[in-house]
């Protein structure tokens, strides 16, 4: 065990060498630091590994281990943080719409947390992959509200509310929430369909996402693309496993795990 705790790492690892204050400011940084530091992946269910969502499995996984994660690993580690730093903070679900129509409503499959700041209410998100958002959002205006990256924007219908991101000049769904208060179990089941079920865009496929100021680095199976606000993205397909594997080191940060069939899946991607 190293000789500093879980948060203290975490914190470290994050630009901190002291616990911060729970404001608006801390917040914006944690967000913004989180999504360019520990990198949205899904190797585990490449590897048809199990997905554990309890948190020393996390802390194992993404601090100690070198790895990144996906929503129910990513936002349970950075809620638990912003509880422990004094935030008033839960967690909440949600149906991910991205790439269909905003008005499906699909499983619970993504997690993300609520802060209550001086009674202004926020979202918070650190794993939605490669449309991450990367500044928290308050709740309750439809306003367009500009983030580190691309700007956001929330309504609200009948209890329900859509996040939706500006890309070029076009409005995406992302995904529709609610503030219905979730227990472990109901994370424990949205995390079993992801990592499990057959029809998940998950189990078997290779997904990875790390943002930079300015820009979103992205992976889907062997074609990577870095997404700039500035200048057309940058888009390649990747041609070799050692490619692949050097790109999820050295591009996402990720230390790879050994694996018996790790370079055998990297290798179906690439052929696929």
């Amino acid at each position: 065990m190293p000789s500093l705790t879980h948060r203290q790492l975490y914190l470290q690892r994050l630009g901190y060498d002291s616990p911060p204050a729970p404001t608006l400011q801390t917040l914006q940084e944690l967000q913004l630091r989180h999504v360019c530091t520990f990198a949205f992946e899904s190797l585990s269910t490449l590897l048809h590994q199990p997905v554990p969502v309890d948190l020393p499995s996390i802390e194992q996984k993404v601090l100690l281990d070198g790895r990144g994660g996906y929503c129910f690993e990513l936002n349970h580690l950075f809620l638990t943080l912003l509880q422990e730093l004094g935030f008033d903070a839960r967690g909440l679900t949600g149906w991910v719409v991205m790439g269909g129509p905003p008005d499906v409503r699909t499983g619970r499959t993504h997690r993300l947390s609520l802060v209550t700041l001086d009674g202004v209410r926020y979202i918070t998100d650190v794993g939605f992959g490669g449309m991450v958002p990367s500044s928290p959002l308050q709740l309750d205006t439809d306003a367009t509200q500009p983030t580190a990256h691309e700007p956001y924007r929330l309504t609200f219908n009948e209890g329900t509310y859509t996040l939706w991101a500006q890309v070029g000049e076009e409005w995406r769904g992302l995904y529709v929430f609610d503030l219905q208060p979730q227990a472990d179990i109901d994370y424990e089941i949205g995390n079993w369909y992801v990592s499990t079920h057959p029809a998940s865009p998950f189990v078997g496929q290779l997904k990875a996402a790390l943002l930079a100021p300015g820009k979103r680095h992205t992976l889907n199976g062997a074609h990577y693309a870095m997404h700039c606000l500035d200048r057309p993205s940058e888009k390649r397909a990747i041609e070799s496993a050692d490619e692949l594997a050097t790109l999820l080191q050295a591009t996402f940060g990720i230390r790879l795990p050994t694996h018996p069939t790790l370079r055998d899946a990297l290798e179906q991607l690439v052929r696929a």
